[in-house]
């Protein structure tokens, strides 16, 4: 099969209206319009079932038929670029939020966010998180430059609805019932071991370890978690910062 030919066969693979390509043949004639079709329907199959495994939380939400429906518009318009399936699906969530049918979930959208990062988590290097040891011995006068690197596995999400309660709702993480504060959550992603974890994170928390993550010395974050809630526990962060091994090391700003 040419180069040509490949290529035509791929794109007729996502579009549904597509006829079979030309220079496309079988034993059973020139232009096997059935076969072809029957690819086409297993192709997308594999692949909804490829998202429908790696976003099990929000096939729950909406049920299996919605999911299926919903992936399968996604699959065609946004076909594998790689063949390693790993990473198929980080454009699911940009999707769904323009997706008409799903608008009356808006929380939908930061659900398959989380689930993409607990994907990225469990196949990011491994890395030995920072030990309290090390954190200790920072001397006084160089903590507030110390920048600390992030775990391979690290992210951290920002939500306007309570993502990481409604994602352990339905990932069997907690019981399913009905949220009666119905607030902003923020999570943070990491695999420190062998186990992807979720956090739910104190007010100030994803400013401040997202300016960590980002390079930002240790007082200038927290300068920035206190800019945004006055309610924002240093103490309680730092130690959040040791227990969930969100970062491996420490370093110091460069003098200027």
């Amino acid at each position: 099969m040419s180069t040509a030919t490949q290529s035509r066969f791929a794109a007729a693979l996502t579009d549904r209206e597509s006829p079979v390509p030309a220079g496309l043949t079988s034993w059973t004639g020139p232009r096997p319009e059935h076969r072809f079709g029957v690819y086409r329907n297993n192709v997308r199959a594999g692949l909804v079932g490829a998202l429908a495994s790696r976003f099990p939380a929000a096939e729950r939400i909406v049920g299996k038929d919605f999911f299926a429906a919903m992936a399968g518009e996604y699959v065609m318009a946004h076909p594998p670029r790689s063949p390693l399936l790993l990473s198929y699906g980080d454009g699911f969530a940009d999707f769904v939020a323009t997706f008409e049918p799903a608008a009356g979930l808006p929380y939908l959208p930061d659900v398959l966010r989380l689930e993409a990062a607990r994907g990225r988590a469990y196949h990011a290097a491994d890395a030995a998180p920072l030990a309290v040891s090390a954190l200790a011995a920072v001397p006084e006068n160089r903590l507030a430059d110390a920048v600390l690197i992030p775990h391979p596995s690290l992210t951290i999400l920002r939500s306007a609805h309570p993502v990481v309660t409604i994602w352990a709702m339905n990932a069997g993480e907690a019981e399913l019932a009905p949220i009666a504060n119905w607030q902003a959550e923020d999570a943070l992603i990491v695999r420190p071991a062998m186990t992807v974890e979720v956090h739910r994170l104190p007010q100030g928390g994803a400013a401040f370890f997202s300016a960590l993550s980002e390079g930002t010395p240790l007082a200038e974050a927290a300068t920035l978690a206190f800019a945004e809630t006055g309610a924002f526990d240093l103490t309680a962060n730092l130690a959040g910062l040791l227990s969930t091994g969100a970062f491996t090391h420490v370093t110091f700003r460069e003098e200027n």
